[in-house]
């Protein structure tokens, strides 16, 4: 169907192939890095070289519809970018050098092989792990490697503390409903919108926590929601920040960074006691109601307002809206896992869908599975781990949710201190010898308290990092670089949510290979009983796995004839139908086989049940004394158009030339308090330590409210110790605590501390001052001046 008459739909064939003029066109979907966690439909074009040239959006996908961001369009100039890796590289002096040796593939295969299997020889395979950064396609390579090649259990998300990505809400659902939700925008057919005969429109969108336009996370277009507002769809954004969809909603409810769990529960008390709730979905398909309303007569409006700092007649307003609209829907993000009680606060967020009766009905929040049942994320290759390994991950004997597999990871921080000390969490020997990093930039972004990362690395004995460039974390810690490929690169299948989509190589950039190759070529070397004989390249891999799954198809006919894109079956009730449970019996796969208010595995492991708020570890009211001198609550990782997390800082691309430094966001009137100017750099410091940005005055925020950006590092600066292409120096995540997690061993309160803030000047900004200098040099922080240097310092080179 067209959903733009604006578009020639005669230039964009239905087929994989064709040529305009002298390029060559191929329709495709970008989703590896760099990129985000989309996956849309693009047409990429190169020429008769095989060079990327240009990105243009698929106006004949359902998916985006031919909508595209800049990250997208940009693609050129980071795939054809200078300082992209070209080689392996062997280090060649101490780490932190950047001395390095170019090797062959062949030469990098055998230093790996020699590392394993004398690390399997000595300390068993449960010494090597394996680190992930943001999702994409490379979750389901980096865990089947892991599993079938090197033989441990552990793969995490490289050290972020608490799992916070997603992982909270995830585990949590799962235990609540037994699936996953998402909010419905009829995604998830080819007939989109009115043309989908059973969706309905959102009366009502709660953007929780998300800033969906910017980040378009958790595998949700935010464009999506424009086309609701488009139909009618009215908005309740809930964010520290007046973001621009905050600025188009009915209702925008800035409450306190860290204090989500008590507005649901203080939007609960009003639906429950204005008896605005759903009596139907309640008695037939849920379980702990009574005693969910008993909790919420804790959180009266009043009580929660001051705590949120948010007016209690917007409160009142925003329940009520939210349980008399029909449908509504739920569109949550990061902000609900990054605090302590992540769990908790994705848990109240889900009983106020649940007690409104809008779960898995049209325009509600949807129940929804990787498409095609097909395993392409952590479990990949699980089956592959020997008789009682995977109850030797790290984290499972001390969080009951990793124990029991609800989501397929060990517990970043154990590994952290597990890399530190050499012990599990019983005080067992737990020796790492080895990590193997694919596309994660942790001293950069994912890690919390970076400089304590940046020193447990020294204790490490080998390190390999897979990436597209030259990251601080590759110059500070790794032993071998491998350069891997980008989306135009790759052969592979897209299946996080529906619809399946192909991604098909159609260039090659000198030696970097797909991490798929990698993959496949450790594994007839590490564990060939693993690997079919004919699993030679990417495409052999993705057809062997869809022949695994039963799924019908080869990749070859995705491609050629589905344009790219295959939709399964989506069915709406799936509770009612039999659909959700093994036994095909109606309900939820839960031990009630009801959607769970009160969690009875919560009860029986001997841990709340109810959703409940506890106050940030710091924060005006936890920590009244730290408040006096860091009177101020600190939010991070504000999301922008050009970035996505440490990708697409390199020089001369557009991303830079828009916006080419770091910025916190400050109210006018708190800027003024602290002497701080527009466009000046200005010192942000907790008790952790300290990192630097420019200001951008906002008076959006509350005036006790900072905001800073994350994931920056400066390429163009020098490499090698000290500098680290200045990675500490603007990095919010010095000023952030890891292992200070929630019972369930989910949440960090990383978008809740504390801090104060004061102008760079010549005083407190030599290069002995700065972050990185004292993190690489004296091994910790000064906070104050030490020793003097010639070289000219950052306050005289910036100012």
């Amino acid at each position: 169907m067209e959903y733009n008459n604006e578009y020639n739909l005669d230039l964009y064939p239905k087929k994989l192939h064709w040529k305009e003029g002298d390029l060559t066109a191929t329709r495709t979907t970008m989703w590896s890095g760099p990129g985000c966690h989309e996956g849309c439909q693009v047409i990429f074009y190169t020429d008769d070289d095989g060079k990327l040239v240009k990105v243009e959006g698929d106006p004949n996908s359902p998916f985006n519809q031919g909508r595209l961001c800049m990250r997208c369009l940009e693609l050129p100039e980071l795939v054809n970018h200078e300082e992209r890796l070209r080689y392996p590289l062997k280090r060649a002096g101490e780490r932190g050098e950047d001395k390095w040796e170019r090797v062959s593939w062949d030469e990098a295969y055998d230093i790996i092989e020699e590392k394993v299997r004398a690390f399997q020889e000595k300390d068993g395979p449960e010494s090597i792990i394996s680190m992930i950064g943001t999702g994409r396609n490379v979750s389901q390579v980096i865990a089947h490697n892991q599993y079938a090649n090197f033989g441990g259990p552990d793969l995490t998300l490289c050290f972020l503390s608490g799992d916070s990505c997603m992982l909270p809400r995830t585990a949590l659902c799962y235990v609540v409903m037994g699936n996953q939700w998402v909010a419905d925008m009829s995604q998830f057919r080819p007939d989109r919108y009115e043309n989908d005969p059973e969706w309905q429109i959102p009366e009502c969108i709660v953007i929780w926590g998300t800033n969906p336009v910017v980040c378009n996370s958790d595998a949700f277009l935010g464009h999506w929601i424009v086309e609701a507002m488009k139909r009618g769809s009215e908005l309740v954004t809930i964010d520290p920040q007046l973001t621009w969809i905050a600025s188009k909603s009915k209702y925008w409810l800035r409450l306190r960074p860290g204090t989500d769990a008590a507005l649901a529960l203080g939007m609960m008390n009003v639906i429950i006691g204005e008896d605005l709730v759903d009596h139907d979905f309640i008695d037939k398909w849920t379980y702990g109601y009574e005693a969910l309303a008993e909790r919420v007569k804790d959180y009266p409006v009043e009580k929660v307002a001051e705590i949120c700092w948010v007016e209690p007649e917007l409160i009142v307003e925003a329940a009520r809206f939210y349980a008399k609209a029909h449908p509504s829907t739920i569109q949550w993000g990061l902000a609900v896992d990054m605090s302590k009680i992540g769990t908790p606060t994705a848990h109240a967020i889900a009983c106020l869908a649940g007690i409104t009766g809008n779960i898995d009905n049209p325009g509600g929040n949807i129940l929804i599975d990787q498409a095609c049942g097909l395993e392409f994320g952590y479990n990949s290759g699980i089956e592959y781990l020997k008789e009682g390994m995977v109850e030797k991950r790290l984290g499972n004997s001390k969080y009951n949710l990793k124990k029991y597999g609800f989501t397929a990871s060990s517990q970043s921080d154990c590994i952290l201190v597990a890399c530190e000390t050499g012990l599990d969490e019983k005080g067992d020997p737990r020796p790492v010898n080895m990590l193997w990093i694919q596309s994660a930039n942790p001293i950069t972004n994912m890690g919390q308290d970076a400089p304590r990362i940046y020193r447990a690395m020294k204790n490490v004995p080998f390190i390999c990092v897979v990436d597209l460039f030259k990251t601080p974390f590759a110059v500070a810690c790794a032993d071998l670089l491998l350069p891997c490929a980008m989306s135009n690169e790759r052969d592979c299948i897209r299946v996080w949510f529906d619809p399946v989509r192909s991604l098909t190589k159609c260039s090659s950039f000198y030696e970097a290979k797909e991490d798929e190759q990698i993959m496949i070529d450790l594994g007839h070397r590490l564990n060939p009983d693993a690997w079919p004989e004919w699993v030679k390249e990417p495409r052999d891999y993705m057809n062997w796995r869809l022949q695994v799954g039963n799924c019908g198809f080869t990749m070859e006919e995705l491609e050629n004839e589905h344009a790219g894109m295959i939709y399964n079956d989506f069915r709406y009730y799936k509770y009612e139908k039999g659909l959700l449970r093994p036994d095909g019996q109606p309900g939820f796969m839960t031990p009630t086989g009801r959607y769970e208010f009160y969690i009875s595995l919560f009860d029986s492991w001997g841990v709340d049940a109810l959703p409940y708020y506890e106050e940030p570890p710091t924060s005006p009211v936890a920590t009244p004394e730290l408040a006096e001198e860091y009177p101020l609550v600190l939010t991070t990782g504000k999301r922008s158009f050009e970035f996505f997390h440490s990708e697409w800082r390199q020089a001369n691309t557009t991303s830079r030339e828009l916006h080419p430094v770091p910025y916190f966001d400050i109210h006018p009137d708190t800027a003024a308090k602290y002497g701080l100017h527009e466009g000046e750099w200005a010192w942000i410091e907790n008790q952790m330590g300290k990192c630097r940005q420019v200001v951008r005055l906002n008076a959006t925020l509350d005036e006790r409210v900072v905001s800073t950006e994350h994931g920056w590092w400066f390429p163009e600066q020098e490499a090698a110790e000290p500098s680290l292409f200045g990675v500490f120096d603007c990095n919010p995540n010095n000023l952030i605590p890891m292992c200070e997690n929630g019972e369930s061993g989910y949440g960090a309160p990383i978008k809740c501390g504390m801090a104060k803030v004061y102008p760079c000047t010549p005083e407190n900004s030599a290069p002995e001052d700065q972050p990185t200098y004292q993190v690489t040099r004296t091994n910790g922080y000064t906070h104050g001046p030490s020793h003097k240097s010639d070289t000219p310092s950052f306050y005289d080179q910036n100012k």
